[in-house]
């Protein structure tokens, strides 16, 4: 990298740990904010607001700021759950408008190989969920990689003994995708299109 000075340095190494942002594009991005001086402090200031003001919600640990969020505390089909791994992951399912139910963010998915265990996963806290007896169907979707199969898997195995019907999104979505760039479309046919495992 040219030498700059060490804010600007500091700045692009920042931007640099953005997913999918590479030298090129931070400075690039360094560029521009330095060209619009108004975009740094609205963009400071909305950072700033973020970390202040955004966490998970208490029960399905969706990113929000009222606890509990919009969705547990709306009314929502409280009999079907919808299992994702990550909060974009609901998001995906909110734009496809093609489900009705309530949602339970994992915060990851099962990966042995790099020290994901269930402990460190929400897992305990959607069993909890479901001891409650109004839950009469849990949807797994999980993305539809190695760590996503494997986390389904054990999901399975975990309600299944409860007497839930256990249900997974269709295979419409293509295999070692992640939800969230998978367009409305394709998650709406993948949910509809699901099947008891």
């Amino acid at each position: 990298m040219l030498h700059f000075s060490g804010s600007l340095t500091r700045l692009v190494g920042e931007l640099k740990k953005l997913p999918g942002v590479g030298e090129k594009s931070a400075l690039r991005l360094a560029f521009h904010l330095l060209k619009y001086p108004g975009n740094i402090e609205a963009l400071a200031e909305s950072l700033m607001q973020v970390k202040e003001k955004v966490r998970f919600c208490s029960r399905c640990f969706a990113i929000t700021e009222d606890d509990p969020c919009w969705i547990c505390s709306g009314e929502r089909d409280g009999a079907t759950l919808c299992v994702v791994e990550e909060p974009q992951d609901l998001l995906a399912l909110e734009r496809s408008r093609a489900f009705r139910g309530r949602y339970h963010v994992l915060q990851g998915a099962l990966s042995p190989l790099n020290g994901v265990t269930p402990r460190d996963l929400r897992i305990a806290e959607l069993m909890q969920r479901l001891e409650g007896g109004e839950v009469r169907e849990v949807l797994i979707a999980t993305n539809f990689t190695v760590e996503g199969e494997a986390t389904a898997l054990y999901l399975t195995r975990m309600i299944k003994p409860l007497g839930i019907k256990v249900t997974r999104l269709a295979h419409g979505i293509p295999i070692g995708s992640d939800l969230e760039y998978v367009d409305a479309a394709t998650v709406q046919r993948a949910v509809e299109g699901r099947s008891e495992l």
